[in-house]
Parts: structure tokens; sequence; C-alpha cells
């Protein structure tokens, strides 16, 4: 198959916070989320959040030229070729001015300080906005359009079905509190080093002065009753909040000596303070009518998968692939524990791994394990690094510790800035039992580090933000984000990480049938055939997952119905690898698959699928 010229072109710096390149409606949540972990990059995922997850998350664009076609299809007139990344260029120009907040996790920071119309009638205004981007795409005919245009084109209509889809379908700010966590997210102006303190302190001040109208947007837009996880959410994510805008933003801050400037960030932040508590307190006062009634259903679910993914599976078979997913799983953990742990049981084998606890803490260890897996990757040869940038490791801040693990990653338009990979400490309130026994073990960490940086999102982004085409650089797809990112765990225990140990063979089977646990109890639960309580029964007895980390996987579920995203983008990968190397090397092309692969910046999968192996796609699974 002939390619024209891609790859790695500039020095850019990674990309965004799950979320910054990815559909605020998708992951933070997204932009958020992996083993226990998530990611918070420019991913647009189904649910404002970082899965950056939060999310919750959604798209990326082809950055390369595919020659699909005889090489005189190639190239047309320069005036079409001008009309159609004009419009592309018009496209992103005006949905950062839609959503200035996406914008500033991009690296747009002419834009900060600023919040979304959230009131009624501007989510109206948006959505036909959308609707009016979609009539226009659509007059971009394959006729007017190289290759390389009409992949791009087919992924920009990509991205506004599926705003459409959480905006208008699945009613996602009426419904969702997630919707909004991203946005409200205030970690770019604290903890991004992209302008002097001052500077950030201002923009900060702009933020935190369109707190209370902002909320008070989402209070009246949230309709009641609400499920009890999402009340719960709400007030993690809000109330969480309050403490960080106390204690944490001043003493960001405190150096700054702009008496001025100090004055109006105190008042300001003041009332964001009492704004925040105020929504707070409403979340609580929702929970004496607090319903089960979260689920999408069936249709909608399916609609979901089409529309964001641009899968079109049914349910009952979808179910099935997750099925025999995890019963692979569970037969490699058999013959992992008959040699680790012979004639114990199961649990007994994981409790014994998940006792080898991380020597210092999580966060040091993760720190020693990134030089590791950097090493393995750079001595197999398994993927191109495209840079020099490396990835901090620091404690996650309260409001963002619903999920173990996270990146956050500068978006495109920023210039030689730190990832940081966050990691959460248990919930306070739980036992000291509980507490314990969320700590992963050690070669647990090992898989969620290698899906949070190398050759995880950390990579994969360093990858997007040198693609050629900006509308690549700026969306992130959730299964495209995360399917990779749990793909490589996987990929680097058959490349011969860890050198056959069964324990920590045991760690990558942990964190692959958390996420075969999440595909199930996302179809499960929105289709209506299972409950939140047996969702977390089936973490802990056939994901051998702990009790605290099953009772936030059962509840995120509930919230995040696309965090299935996980599993169904890593089988998809996995199949798309094994169908392009049958004919380009084995397991020798390993490299040209992953740096292929990665150089679209991340669209949805079937969009890949075709583009890399031709219009005759085959099965996605």
């Amino acid at each position: 198959m002939s390619q024209g010229s891609c790859g790695p072109g500039r020095d850019d710096d990674s990309l965004i916070s799950l979320p910054a390149s990815a559909n605020s409606h998708t992951l933070g949540i997204l932009k958020m989320l992996s083993g226990k972990a998530t990611a918070t990059m420019t991913l647009r995922t189904p649910v404002r959040l970082n899965f950056a997850i939060t999310l919750l998350v959604l798209l990326v664009v082809a950055s390369c030229h595919i020659n699909r076609r005889d090489s005189n299809t190639q190239s047309k007139s320069s005036d079409e070729a001008i009309s159609w990344d004009a419009y592309v260029n018009q496209f992103l120009d005006e949905y950062f001015a839609a959503h200035p907040d996406f914008a500033v996790r991009a690296g747009r920071h002419e834009f900060d300080g600023k919040l979304p119309d959230w009131s009624s009638a501007g989510i109206k205004k948006e959505i036909d906005r959308l609707r009016a981007e979609t009539a226009r795409v659509r007059k971009f005919k394959d006729s007017d359009l190289d290759t390389r245009q009409e992949f791009e084109r087919d992924y920009v209509m990509g991205v506004i079905d599926a705003e459409l889809f959480w905006l208008e379908s699945a009613e996602w700010p009426y419904r969702n509190p997630q919707f909004y966590a991203d946005a409200i997210d205030p970690d770019v102006y604290v903890s991004r080093p992209y302008a002097p303190l001052d500077q950030r302190l201002r923009a900060y001040t702009g933020y935190v002065k369109a707190i209370p109208a902002a909320l008070e947007q989402i209070r009246e837009n949230l309709r009641t009753p609400l499920p009890k996880t999402y009340v719960q959410i709400g007030k993690t994510t809000f109330g969480g909040l309050v403490s960080f805008y106390e204690k944490n933003v001043p003493a960001v801050f405190a150096s700054v000596k702009d008496e001025q400037l100090q004055k109006e960030f105190t008042e300001a932040n003041t009332a964001a303070i009492k704004a925040m508590r105020e929504l707070d307190a409403w979340f609580q006062s929702q929970q004496a009518t607090a319903t089960d009634n979260f689920a999408i259903g069936a249709g909608k679910f399916s609609e979901m998968l089409r529309r964001t993914e641009g899968v079109e599976v049914r349910l009952d078979e979808l179910e099935g692939v997750g099925r025999r997913d995890l019963e692979r799983n569970h037969l490699a953990l058999r013959e992992a524990c008959a040699t680790y742990a012979p004639g114990q049981t199961l649990a007994a084998c994981v409790d014994k791994a998940e006792a080898h606890k991380p020597t210092g803490g999580s966060v040091e260890m993760a720190g020693k394990q990134l030089t590791e897996l950097k090493a393995f990757i750079v001595e197999k040869n398994l993927v191109t690094i495209p840079g020099t940038e490396e990835a901090l490791v620091a404690e996650a801040p309260a409001y963002r510790r619903w999920n173990f693990a996270y990146i956050n990653i500068p978006g495109p338009y920023e210039k030689n800035l730190p990832s940081t990979y966050y990691i959460a400490p248990p919930d306070p309130s739980w036992s000291a039992q509980e507490k314990d026994a969320y700590l992963p073990g050690q070669a647990n960490l090992l898989f969620t580090s290698a899906h949070e940086v190398w050759p995880g999102h950390f990579l994969q982004f360093l990858h997007a933000n040198r693609a050629q085409s900006k509308f690549g650089q700026v969306f992130v797809g959730y299964a495209f984000a995360e399917g990779w990112a749990h793909y490589t765990e996987e990929m680097m225990w058959e490349a011969g990480l860890g050198n056959g140990d069964p324990e920590t063979h045991i760690g990558q089977l942990l964190n692959a049938m958390l996420r075969n646990i999440r595909f199930l109890s996302a179809i499960g639960m929105h289709a209506g055939t299972m409950t939140v309580q047996q969702s977390e029964q089936m973490f802990r007895e056939q994901g051998f997952q702990d009790v605290g980390t099953a009772r936030q996987q059962a509840a995120r579920g509930t919230f995040d119905p696309a965090y299935l995203n996980y599993t169904m983008g890593k089988l998809m990968i996995r199949k798309l690898r094994e169908d392009w190397t049958a004919t380009n090397g084995g397991k020798q092309a390993w490299q040209k698959f992953h740096d292929e692969f990665l150089k679209y910046g991340g669209p949805p999968i079937p969009l890949v699928r075709r583009a890399m192996l031709g219009e005759e796609k085959g099965s996605l699974f």
C-alpha cells in the first residue's frame, strides 16, 4: 500500500488534558481514565471530564496522505484544497469560541478565564450551530477533495455527530453532572506553567468570576430527581473544588506581588467558594429523592456506539465479544496462578500479588517504573518515541480522586510544557482495610504506568501533537485514546516485559479484567439487565478488584456509559494489528504498525481501519 509522507515533523510538546483534545462528552472523564486509570487530555469524552476523564471521551483527525487510489486522484486544484482547508481552520476557530474551556486546555490562551454558555438557550444555539456545520461539511464531495481531505472530512463529520449525540440525543447537559466536569476544572491555570504566575492569576480570576453564573446554569439544567450515583459524583467533583479553591489555589498564587490583582482574586475566589458550597449543598439535598434511573437504554446505547465511535454491532454480539475476552483473561490468570500460587484459589493468588505493595508508595514507585518502561520500548523497538519529553508523577488533587490514576497532557498549541501522571490516594472516609486494599500491588501499578505514560497516553499524544493536520491534533477519540493505552498493557507483556514472571502477568491481567468488567457493566447497566450492585459484585468476583475500586467502577459506569471503550478499542486495535501485519511482516512489523496507527492522531478506529486496509475493511473484532 503506497503511503504519503507523514510522521513526526515538529518538536511540539504533548497534548491534552482527558481532557484537552477530546470530546468533552464522550471521557475527562476524560478526559479521564486506565486500569484504575484515565487520561486527562484534550480528549473530548462523553461526560466532559478529562476521561482529560473526565472525561469522559472523543476524536482526532487524520494527519497524513493515505494513498489507496491511483496517484492521479491524489491532488485536486489548489482552489479546491484551499476551500476545504480554510473550512477546517474556520471550524476550529468557531468551535473554540463556543467552547472556550476546551480552547484553553488546547493551549489557546486568548480564551483564558471564559466558560461556555450553558443556559438552555446557549445549548440550543450550539446544537443549531453544529447542525449547520453538518450541512456545510456535506457540501464537500469526494470529487472536490484529495484522499487526505476526504479522510479529514469524514472525521469532522464524526466529531460533529458525536457532539450532537451527547447534547441532543443523550441530553447530557440536563441529565449528567459530569458533563460539566472538565470545563469547571481550573487545573490548567493552577498547575500548567504556560505563562508567568501573574498572568495565570489574572486568567484564574476571570475564571472564578464566571463560576457563580455558570453554577447557576448547571443547577437550572439538571433535572431532578437525580440518580444516586450522579448525586455522589456531583458532590465529589463540585464539592471537592471547594477545598481546592480555599487551600491549594491561594498557596500557588501567594508569591504574586500585585496588590490590586490579589484583591480582585480574593474577592472573586471567595464568591466562587460560596457558589460552589451552595451547589454542593444542593447535591446533598438531592440524596433524599435520588433514584436508580440512570440507564440510557439499549437503543440509545447502540446509537452512542454508532455516532461516537463508528461501531455498528448488535449489542448481544458485542457483549459476546467482551465475555470471550474476559474468559481468555481468566484462563491466563489460572495459568499464571498455577505457577505463582499453586494450590490456592484465584482470589488468594491475586491477594498474594496485590500484597506486594510498591516500595516507597505508589507515586515514588511509578516514577521508577517510567524509566524501566521507556528503556524496554527502546530496547525492543516497539514504537517510535518522537521527542525527548518526559512525564512527571504527582498525587491527584482531592476533586479528581474518583478514579485511581490519570494523566494531564498540555494541548497542541502549547510549547515545552510538562505532562503530569496523577495517582489518587484512597478515600479518607474508607476503613483502614479498604484503604490498604485500594493501593495496587507493584505489578498492577506497573501496567497502570504503562497505560498512562510509556507507551500509553503520553506516547500517543507525542505522536498526535506532531500530526500534520491541526484538526488531527485537537480532537482525539475516546476509544482511540483509551483503546491504545489499554492495548499497550498487553502488548508490553507479549513483547517480554517481566521476562515471563507470573506476578507481573497477574498485574497485567488485573488491569485487563477490570476493563472487561467495565465493558460488560456498561452494556448491562444501560441496557437494563444489570444493577449497580450486580456490577459491583462482578468487579469483585470476576475482576478480582478490591471493595473500594469495585464501588468506584460500578458507579462510574452509570455516568460514563462509554467506558466500555477501553476494551472495545483494545480489541479493535488487536484485530487491526493482526490483519495488517499478516501481509506486512508479522510480529517483526509491530513497530511499523504502531507508528502507522498513531500517525492518524485519534479518529474513530473503524475510519483508521479503512485507511490502513482499504475499502475491504473486514471484521472490527
